[in-house]
């Protein structure tokens, strides 16, 4: 009987728990964090409550559909990433979970973090960037905006180094930011490319400010919130994401010269945006992965894919 990895993820804004071997998901279900309409996110206190209550019921239903004894491991993301003092209050009640879960069961506790995890499901369908000496990932999401350079091992943790970064608001951030301004539900990612996939004029172009490898979206917000009222809610919709993705493809470029031209691999729940990856597809040369859409948003599969690979499952 093939052993499983019980992966647990407890983001910002979504408690998550999979069950996966190296190669396949068996079980894997996320339950999203409540926030008032109107709010643009939650405090870190109000996050670690939300996941107390929301992770057991999520762990006894994949106990319950796997079989316990078909679990080999545990994996957790214990922080935001892997960078030294890393730290978020909403990833202990996944650590603290973890932890007694696998003294219950006996099996290994794998430790690892949220970035990383992001980036092993984006290379699910993707499993050749795993035999490269090195590539671009690119983390997009309501708290990073990384470019990173990354060296796989499988059985070890990834090196990543950061190489790029926001300097102020995060990608998502820009776009919830805007659209909880143009009175859409948190987070607004599907409704804000919804607002812009019916924009018939294309003519809004918010400042792409770019140094080097690193990029700012502050300007741009403040532009399309100065908008708002004055231009229809579509076009402004659409301008945040050209100007996200001209931003990125500014960014790419950069690495390229800076690097050598390697693969992008996009990850983060941001790059679930499927009008995004085209504009992106539209303005880039180079060669762009994508991981599959359900698995660009929060979600506990690469970290369980993770902790099957360093445990040998």
């Amino acid at each position: 009987m093939q052993k499983l990895s019980l992966g647990i993820d407890t983001s910002c804004y979504t408690t998550s728990v999979a069950c996966t071997d190296q190669w396949s998901i068996v079980f894997t279900e996320g339950t999203m964090l409540s926030v008032a309409f109107g709010d643009r996110g939650l405090r870190q206190s109000d996050g670690v409550f939300l996941h107390l209550k929301q992770l057991s019921p999520l762990i006894v239903k994949a106990l319950d559909e796997v079989g316990r004894d078909r679990i080999g491991c545990v994996a957790v993301s214990a922080s935001p990433t892997s960078e030294k003092d890393s730290y978020m209050p909403v990833f202990l009640p996944g650590l603290k979970q973890a932890e007694t879960l696998a003294a219950a069961l006996g099996v290994p506790l794998v430790k690892t973090d949220h970035q990383s995890g992001h980036i092993r499901a984006a290379l699910l369908g993707h499993e050749e960037l795993l035999e490269r000496e090195r590539f671009f990932a690119v983390h997009i999401s309501g708290g990073t905006t990384d470019l990173l350079l990354v060296e796989p091992h499988r059985d070890a943790p990834y090196r990543i180094e950061r190489i790029g970064r926001s300097t102020d608001l995060h990608a998502g951030q820009f776009v919830d930011r805007v659209g909880v301004a143009l009175k859409l539900p948190f987070p607004a990612g599907k409704h804000l490319e919804a607002l812009a996939l019916g924009s018939e004029c294309r003519d809004v172009k918010l400042a792409s400010a770019v140094h080097g490898t690193d990029c700012s979206f502050s300007g741009a917000e403040t532009q399309a919130q100065r908008m708002i009222g004055t231009v229809p809610d579509a076009e402004i919709a659409f301008g945040v994401y050209d100007c996200l993705s001209r931003t990125l493809a500014k960014m790419f470029r950069h690495a390229v010269e800076a690097y050598g031209e390697l693969p992008f691999l996009m990850c983060g729940g941001v790059a679930s945006s499927l009008f995004l990856r085209a504009l992106l597809k539209e303005r880039c040369p180079y060669a762009i992965r994508f991981g599959l859409t359900e698995l660009s948003r929060d979600n506990a599969v690469g970290v369980a894919l993770i902790g099957a690979e360093r445990s040998g499952l």
